[in-house]
C-alpha cells in the first residue's frame, strides 16, 4: 500500500489521569471518536510529544516489541493501574528523528531503548487508537529550555508528515493543579478563561510569534502554567505544522473549573 503524507499536526490536551476510565469527562468521548470525526486516515507511526517526559537534552524512546505502559501517577483508583497500552515502538522512526534534530543543530540527541509510554502518551493514545496496533514513538521536552526551541524542534521534525507520520503534542492548554476546584462546579476561573482564549484565537489566526512568546504576551500566563512542560507540546506539533496554517480547536472542555481540554489541529490556512 502506498503510504500517503500527512498534512496535520495535533496537540491534544490529556488533563488528569482519570480521563483513561471517567466516562463523565467529555474530552474522553471526543477521543474516542477521533478516528470518526477528526483524523480518519491511519498513519504509518506516531510521534507524541508528551509534557510527562522532561530531559536536559532531547531524547526519543526506541522500543523493540511491545511499549511498556508508564503509571506515573499516585493515589488513583486501582484500575487505572492495570491498564495497558502494548503499542510496537519503533526504533526507526527513533533514528530518523534523531537525525533530522542533529542535522539541524539540536545536538546531542539521546535514544533511550528501554523507556516505554508514560500516561501523557498511553492515556490519549489508548482512546484514539484502541487496538495499540500503530508504532508509537515518544519525543521528551525540555522544561529549561524556551517555547521558541520546542517550535524549532517541531520545524526540524515536518519532514516526518511525508512519511505518513502523526505528530501529536499532548499536554494540558492550562495546568495549574495547585489551583484546581476540586469541589467542582460548573464555574471557570478568570485567569483560566482568559489564557485559554488567547490562545484559542492566537492559534486561530496564525499567530506562531506571539504563541511562542506566551508568557510576554499572554494574559495569566504564569497562573495558567507554573512551569511549562504541559504546554511546550503544544509549540513542537505548531512547529512541525509548518508555514501558512492555523489551529483549529476541535475539542473543548473544562474540569474542576481551571482545567482546560482545549485540543487543537494544525492545518493549513483556508481549509
Amino acid at each position: 500500500m502506498e503510504n500517503k503524507g500527512i498534512k496535520e499536526t495535533f496537540y491534544i490536551s490529556h488533563g488528569a489521569p482519570t480521563l483513561s476510565i471517567d466516562d463523565s469527562l467529555p474530552a474522553r468521548h471526543f477521543l474516542k471518536s477521533f478516528q470518526q470525526k477528526v483524523f480518519p486516515e491511519k498513519p504509518k507511526a506516531i510521534l507524541i510529544i508528551s509534557g510527562h517526559w522532561e530531559t536536559s537534552e532531547p531524547a526519543v524512546n526506541a522500543i523493540s516489541g511491545p511499549s511498556e505502559t508508564i503509571h506515573d501517577f499516585y493515589g488513583f483508583p486501582d484500575p487505572m493501574y492495570r491498564l495497558k497500552y502494548p503499542a510496537p515502538g519503533s526504533p526507526d522512526l527513533a533514528d530518523k528523528v534523531k537525525q533530522l534534530l542533529q542535522k539541524t543543530g539540536f545536538g546531542p540527541v539521546h535514544v533511550d531503548r528501554k523507556r516505554g509510554l508514560d500516561h501523557g502518551a498511553w492515556v490519549p493514545l489508548m482512546l484514539m487508537y484502541p487496538a495499540a496496533d500503530i508504532p508509537v514513538c515518544q519525543l521528551s521536552v525540555q522544561t529549561h529550555k524556551d517555547a521558541a526551541h520546542h517550535y524549532r524542534i517541531g520545524k526540524a521534525l515536518a519532514p516526518l508528515k511525508d512519511d505518513g507520520v502523526l505528530i501529536i503534542g499532548s499536554g494540558a492548554a492550562t495546568h495549574n493543579l495547585r489551583a484546581i476546584h476540586r469541589q467542582g462546579g460548573d464555574s471557570v476561573a478568570d485567569w483560566a478563561y482568559e489564557f485559554d482564549n488567547w490562545i484559542k484565537e492566537a492559534l486561530s489566526e496564525g499567530r506562531y510569534e506571539d504563541v511562542n512568546d506566551y508568557e510576554e504576551k499572554a494574559p495569566y500566563a504564569k497562573v495558567a502554567h507554573p512551569r511549562p512542560d504541559h504546554f511546550y507540546p503544544l509549540h513542537v506539533a505548531m512547529g512541525a505544522a509548518g508555514e501558512n496554517t492555523r489551529g483549529e480547536l476541535v475539542h473543548h472542555s473544562w474540569s474542576y473549573g481551571t482545567l482546560s481540554y482545549a485540543s487543537y489541529k494544525f492545518t493549513e490556512k483556508g481549509e
